[in-house]
């Protein structure tokens, strides 16, 4: 697949946009026009619930909805009352319809996506395959279109919730794709840059900030770091790269997810990589697979890829062992839709490349990175398969501002600084009904990364105390007095709970201290 199909940027992007803004074909007008059923169903790719919810109605809104996002021919007559049609047909955004017949088709999906402060935004990608899934996927792939754009899905929503979105002067996004991170870091710095090894992905890319009026990007062609290499270092790099972890398949990988390297390497060298492209104090955020090999530890495996000079906190959100892996991304390429022969066949490719790996399963995470260039650095890897709240940006910000604050802090300096209990932090006493006294206390956090910590009298006392008005000495000193213990001994054991908690983010430091 090239780029000469697909349509390019210019003044039509801006009427184009005017448009859509007229007929309310918003993330909010789609939800409003198809209900939360039916919206809720068109992003899973099933798109029967939609159809029936606009059936029958011709008006300017409908219209658009069945030609960017159910990717159905519609005449020309209320085409052209949606939208500027013959300018789009012109300037690439439509096409005749397969026949004549007098109806018109769309070149490429649109798909409303709401901002994070309200914005009106609309990511570009190839028609029919931010819809229908494996299906758009496999009829694209039939034809030759292994360089397939894909919309926004699950995981690119992801990341952008867990970036951190202070302001920048630079950012890059590694694999752009659609553009949607891209789109995302235009609100909040001066210079994007993305790239890409798909040209037909820069278009996209290119389309998508157009349409939905932000600033251009710079977009370079490449693979990994290969197009910033001269660049100076970058304050945010973010990237959702073609992690999949599949067999080499010539002529056959999607350039989308098939990263071409072997097993979990395209992810290391990201990782790896990506201190040297760093500013000082600057984030690479990343979604990653890896491999979870017979006789090794995957924490230790995935931590060995954190750079010198780099905090780091990763954290796997699912396992899939090698049968689940392999069926989740043959779907996801459409063979299920072949012959049993064709599915068994790949099947047993599969599962003979992890066998040879060693593989028994794979994990899929995130992993943040901070240029610290710290001695005592910090790499956090834990497995966290339970709820989250959304967005986690400012959290995992706040994360890594309390590892900064505890490297500075002997344990002698943080009992002369005060702190306050988290405002998501409730506590809750386990023991028998009737007891006198709990038989542990635990603390638990009830947004962001939902945590719970298990604490003994000391430590709950400790943390009920910590209002912002004693340090943290003092209030040791009272417990001990309380419990008539030794006040030394006492505050040595504080130091060590303290900074526990300062790190998982159930206390936090006063700031004047």
């Amino acid at each position: 697949m090239s780029t000469t199909d697909l349509p390019e940027p210019g003044p039509g992007a801006d009427r184009l946009r005017q448009a859509l803004l007229d007929a309310s074909f918003t993330a909010d007008g789609v939800l409003e026009l198809l209900g939360a059923t039916a919206y809720a169903a068109l992003a899973r790719g099933e798109t029967v619930p939609a159809e029936r919810a606009i059936r029958g109605d011709d008006g300017p809104r409908a219209t658009l909805v069945r030609l960017f996002l159910l990717n159905r021919p519609v005449p020309a007559g209320p085409a052209e009352t949606a939208l500027p049609a013959g300018e789009a047909l012109a300037g690439g955004w439509l096409r005749p319809g397969a026949g004549g017949g007098g109806t018109l088709r769309a070149a490429v999906d649109i798909r409303p996506y709401a901002g994070p402060d309200g914005e009106d935004w609309w990511i570009v990608s190839d028609a029919g395959c931010a819809v229908g899934g494996a299906a758009g996927l496999r009829t694209t792939a039939a034809t030759g279109g292994r360089d397939v754009v894909l919309g926004a899905g699950g995981a690119s929503s992801t990341l952008a919730q867990i970036t951190v979105r202070t302001p920048v002067t630079r950012a890059l996004d590694v694999g752009t794709g659609c553009g949607i991170q891209a789109l995302h870091a235009a609100r909040h710095a001066t210079e994007v840059t993305a790239t890409d090894v798909n040209p037909r992905a820069l278009r996209m890319t290119r389309l998508t900030l157009a349409l939905s009026g932000v600033p251009a990007a710079d977009v370079r062609e490449g693979s990994l770091f290969g197009p910033v290499e001269d660049d100076e270092p970058y304050d945010l790099i973010v990237s959702n790269p073609p992690f999949v972890i599949s067999p080499p398949e010539p002529g056959e990988r999607l350039t989308y997810r098939d990263g071409g390297l072997p097993g979990d390497e395209l992810c290391r060298t990201l990782v790896r990589r990506s201190a040297a492209h760093l500013a000082p104090g600057g984030y690479c955020q990343l979604l990653a697979n890896w491999q979870h090999v017979e006789g090794e530890d995957w924490r230790e495996r995935v931590s060995s890829w954190v750079p010198p000079g780099c905090d780091a906190w990763i954290m796997q959100r699912e396992e899939q062992d090698v049968a689940q892996y392999t069926e989740l991304w043959l779907r996801d390429a459409g063979v299920h839709r072949d012959d049993q022969r064709r599915w068994e066949e790949r099947y047993e490719a599969w599962l003979e490349e992890f066998a040879a790996r060693r593989t028994r399963a794979v994990g899929f995470g995130w992993i943040t990175l901070r240029r610290t260039d710290a001695e005592d650095r910090s790499v956090i890897v834990e497995d966290w398969p339970h709820a989250v709240e959304q967005p986690l940006g400012d959290e995992i910000r706040s994360h890594f501002e309390r590892l900064d604050f505890l490297r500075r802090h002997d344990d002698a300096s943080l009992l002369n600084r005060r702190f306050v209990l988290a405002e998501n932090a409730v506590q809750e006493q386990i023991g028998r009904p009737g007891a006198e006294d709990p038989e542990y206390v635990v603390l638990r956090r009830r947004s962001g990364v939902m945590r719970a910590t298990t604490l003994d009298t000391v430590g709950a006392g400790f943390a009920g105390s910590c209002d912002g008005t004693l340090p943290a000495g003092v209030i040791a000193d009272a417990i001990a007095q309380l419990l008539a213990e030794d006040p030394v001994l006492l505050r040595d054991r504080i130091p060590p709970v303290l900074r526990a908690l300062v790190e998982e983010g159930f206390l936090l430091p006063c700031t004047g201290d």
